[in-house]
């Protein structure tokens, strides 16, 4: 898991670090030095950490006129043990919306285990909103759990947004992308 970074291609338009809304201002990244795990599993030193043991985040790319933003996450998200539906929309989904945020694309494919709870803070984070929220390339297993707690009813996943080849395109050719693929669900 060290290996694996998270997306940057996006850098010449978009830099949380370099953004003062984002919980990471002004964060010096190394490239050498790892502070973070899951579990035995050193994680590159680029991804955030917003209070998960297990669960770490990278903004991708954040538009507060537009309203929408894009999170990549890497690790194992567990509603069941840790909480990290509460972690996640208290530390870094309230802060987003705060400042304008209404769309949420949330790149799932590098989440290696869902372990659901109850849908409360889903439904939560759906009702906070006027916009969407997506979860996009998740792994069939993940999905099936996704499914099992009928999330379906507060974020779209699954199905046409599934299998978005995300990286090639830029952000808001990917918001476009993401309302024209739910209209067809």
């Amino acid at each position: 898991m060290h290996n694996i970074e998270p997306f940057y291609l996006w850098r010449d338009l978009y830099s949380s670090a370099q953004d003062p809304n984002a919980l990471n201002y002004n964060q010096e990244y190394s490239e050498f030095h790892y502070t973070h795990k899951v579990y035995n599993y050193l994680l590159h030193p680029q991804w955030d950490d917003f209070g998960s043991e297990t669960l770490f985040y990278k903004l991708l790319f954040a538009d507060y006129d537009e309203g929408f933003c894009i999170i990549e996450l890497i690790g194992e998200w567990n509603d069941a043990i840790n909480n990290d539906i509460m972690q996640l929309k208290v530390e870094l989904i309230d802060h987003l919306i705060s400042c304008g945020i209404q769309n949420f694309a949330i790149i799932l494919e590098n989440v290696l285990n869902y372990h659901g709870d109850s849908d409360d803070y889903y439904q939560e984070w759906k009702d906070d909103i006027e916009g969407a929220i997506y979860f996009i390339n998740a792994l069939p297993h993940v999905l099936s759990e996704l499914d099992h707690y009928h999330l379906k009813y507060s974020v779209n996943f699954g199905d046409h947004l599934n299998d978005i080849n995300w990286r090639s395109t830029k952000p808001y050719e990917l918001l476009e992308l993401l309302e024209t693929r739910y209209l067809d669900l």
